[in-house]
């Protein structure tokens, strides 16, 4: 049998590239995100391939929602080997100046309690199983603070860093395994919400979702027994460095 892998936010961007990804390495893959149409379309190229994809749409942000899929997964393969947290977004109006009630709510809801909703659910059958491992999507936001991606992503992605080093302490006795990934720049659809819009060629200098897919699919590759807990991945030409150095001490 192979082994199961539930990504969300598998639409666009890293999920996508990560579903993609780690179908070629014989996963049975569930794909889970608001919108069908796009979910259904990387399904299609994963079928193209001769992979296995089904289809779970989803509203991470409802504890409802979250058993649902789960219970499918429980219900047609018996098991989860593998968990992509990756569902996130962010805001146009992001900073203190202008950031509203419902703006702080989209946040949270989408970065934080989705991705607890999401965990939560898997833990009862990866505990029953014997072991499992779950990848989640941080942020470089999730480890420095910057004005940048605004105080309510940032705030979010460091909970989820802290989220997944909890598991690791509270879980390892289970054989269960808990990754942040913490990516800088990605040039993704979430790149559409920033207040000032990017050139190609910018985007072009960025960490592309095949290179985070490809941490992700060699996180997932390592024995149990061995956890890696948190990594960085950012551009070479990282934009933040660049700017420090040109602002006179």
């Amino acid at each position: 049998m192979s082994r199961i892998a539930w990504v969300t936010g598998a639409g666009t961007g890293i999920g996508e590239a990560t579903a993609l990804g780690l179908a070629q390495d014989g996963y049975t893959i569930i794909l889970t995100g608001r919108r069908r149409e796009p979910l259904e379309e990387v399904a299609a190229r994963i079928r193209a391939d001769g992979g296995q994809a089904h289809v779970q749409p989803a509203d991470l942000g409802k504890a409802g929602d979250v058993q649902r899929v789960v219970d499918f997964i429980q219900k047609e393969f018996g098991r989860l080997d593998l968990l992509v947290n990756n569902a996130g977004l962010n805001i146009v109006e992001r900073d203190w100046k202008r950031i509203s009630p419902e703006g702080i709510e989209t946040l949270i809801s989408g970065n934080l309690v989705s991705a607890f909703l999401v965990a939560r659910a898997v833990l009862p059958m990866m505990r029953a199983q014997g072991g499992g491992q779950l990848i989640h999507t941080a942020s470089m936001a999730g480890r420095f603070v910057s004005p940048m991606s605004g105080p309510g992503y940032t705030a979010t992605k460091h909970a989820v860093v802290a989220m997944s080093h909890s598991l690791n302490m509270e879980e390892c006795g289970n054989g269960i395994r808990s990754t942040a990934v913490c990516p800088g720049e990605v040039n993704t659809p979430i790149l559409d919400k920033r207040p000032n819009k990017l050139t190609a060629e910018q985007r072009a200098e960025m960490v592309q979702p095949e290179d985070c897919a490809s941490l992700i699919r060699y996180i997932a590759a390592q024995p149990p027994h061995v956890c890696i807990n948190e990594v960085l991945i950012t551009p070479t030409r990282n934009r933040g460095y660049l700017a420090a150095q040109a602002r006179p001490l």
